[in-house]
């Protein structure tokens, strides 16, 4: 029997050799090698196509002359950032692919008013990067700090930000390449039919140039971790975060391990804290623990009890940091590095559904029953809250809503899409039955009749594309699947 045993954890030993030398071997693909082949994918690695040429500019004489050079070959462009949509947003085939990831300067910080000017190819980090010594922070992001500000407004992110709703809010203008190489400035008050399409329109009516954001004082938080039962969830947050005006960001993680699938939860709270120790935290952090967390993640992806470790281990971290103070902009540059995944064979992907707050028991429940009899590589999911904004054509939150994000591995052949599309199309149906709606940015696994009761104003926004860039100059896989 000891024999047996030693042999037993010789051989967890080498499981876990084998995935750290295979991680050690892993190379990143940068999205400029992406953009330095014929043939180009997004980050999810689904959509492959051949373009006809990648533009990086710096400069906006260089966006009129390919716009130029686009209608002379009646030619479509397509805008990238980071390429973190996974539907091919930002590519078409035969197309012109505007790399923005060069222009992006920081233009002017006002600290009386509280905004900051900026490029659209900057990123949030160069963003946290700039504002942070003014003891000011960005008021709406994604829970990372990765993505380009053009990219983020052409999706309307959100983020952990309970007491403000999605980036939309937080615009006060922008300046806008039109097809034909106009610029025009953007606001509610000028030029404002584009306002609201240009925000969560995936780049299909012109090229977003700078941004005017609102921005908020930076502060200290106390983390405070609370466990529970995805039956108290509902009521937890209506009375212990909503009601608490001192919590001002907030993210929950339900469980995808097999012994307690989506079920058992544990909610992280960020609550204003005594501001006398803000300086003493105000630095900004880096990226710590990636290599581990992605360690983690890979056993996720291949093993139960993986999923199983993988929460243990992340449930336990978070709650060891309950009573640790941490700024505003510390807590909006959250770890991403440890998501970079790239296989030959198979890739992550993201769902994200939303589903008001009085449903989530109930719709747990009809989730639940739905992914026990499918075969569904489900590695994790989190949970943040949206407040009701319609402003966007395409608006995602109808009401006061959830958003839970799901981080699934799927391969890559056909058969493999087939089936995942099939478990998917389940979900948002499930979704929608619970008044729910799902976010555009992924994969079009989702039919056309399930995102026109997901987003009522469909063809309204479509037509208006048509309308504002009549030669349909601008396009992108996403408009071929939906809009055409």
């Amino acid at each position: 029997m000891k024999l047996k045993k030693k042999k037993t954890v010789r051989n967890k030993l080498l499981i876990l050799i084998c995935f750290v030398s295979s991680y050690l071997l892993i190379m990143t693909v940068s999205f400029n090698d992406r953009l330095t082949r014929t043939e180009i994918s997004d980050v999810g690695n689904l959509m492959p196509v051949k373009i006809k040429e990648a533009v990086t500019g710096k400069e906006e004489k260089t966006f009129e002359q390919t716009l130029k050079e686009a209608s002379e070959k009646n030619l479509s462009v397509s805008i990238a950032g980071k390429m973190h949509s996974q539907g091919g947003h930002t590519y078409y085939p035969n197309g012109i692919v505007l790399d923005m990831k060069s222009y992006n300067r920081i233009l002017q910080i006002d600290k009386e008013e509280k905004t900051v000017t900026v490029q659209s190819g900057a990123t949030w980090d160069d963003i946290q990067r700039a504002v942070n010594p003014y003891g000011l922070a960005v008021k709406v992001m994604q829970s990372q700090n990765i993505f380009t500000i053009g990219g983020s407004l052409s999706v309307n992110a959100h983020g952990r930000d309970i007491r403000h709703g999605s980036l939309i809010e937080t615009v006060n203008s922008f300046r806008l390449m039109k097809a034909d190489g106009e610029i025009i400035n953007v606001s509610r008050k000028e030029n404002s039919q584009y306002f609201p399409l240009v925000i969560g329109g995936y780049g299909l009516f012109g090229i977003i140039l700078d941004v005017e954001l609102q921005l908020t004082d930076d502060e200290l938080y106390e983390v405070r971790t609370t466990s529970l039962s995805y039956k108290e969830y509902s009521d937890f947050f209506t009375e212990k975060v909503m009601a608490d005006k001192k919590v001002k960001m907030h993210l929950a993680r339900i469980s995808t391990a097999p012994d307690s699938f989506l079920k058992d939860m544990y909610i992280t709270d960020w609550v204003l804290a005594n501001q006398e120790a803000y300086t003493s935290h105000s630095q900004l952090k880096e990226e710590r623990g990636t290599f581990l967390m992605k360690f983690l993640l890979g056993l996720s992806r291949n093993f139960d009890w993986g999923k199983k470790l993988f929460w243990d281990l992340q449930e336990g971290y978070f709650q060891r940091q309950d009573g640790e103070l941490m700024t505003r902009n510390n807590v909006m540059r959250s770890e991403s590095k440890f998501l970079e995944y790239e296989s030959e064979s198979d890739t992550d992907i993201l769902q994200e559904y939303f589903v008001p707050i009085d449903e989530f028991e109930s719709y747990m429940d009809d989730l639940r029953h739905v992914l026990l009899d499918e075969d569904l590589n489900l590695m994790n999911i989190t949970i943040r809250y949206v407040e009701e904004n319609q402003e966007a054509v395409l608006s995602y939150s109808k009401e006061d809503m959830f958003a839970l994000v799901l981080l699934i591995n799927q391969g890559l052949t056909e058969k493999d899409k087939e089936e995942t599309g099939k478990i998917i199309r389940e979900m948002i149906d499930v979704t929608l039955d619970h008044n729910g709606s799902y976010y555009l940015p992924y994969y079009s696994y989702p039919t056309n009749d399930q995102m026109k009761r997901a987003y009522p104003r469909k063809e309204e926004f479509f037509q208006k594309k048509r309308n504002l860039d009549p030669e349909e100059r601008f396009r992108n896989m996403f408009y071929e699947g939906y809009g055409e």
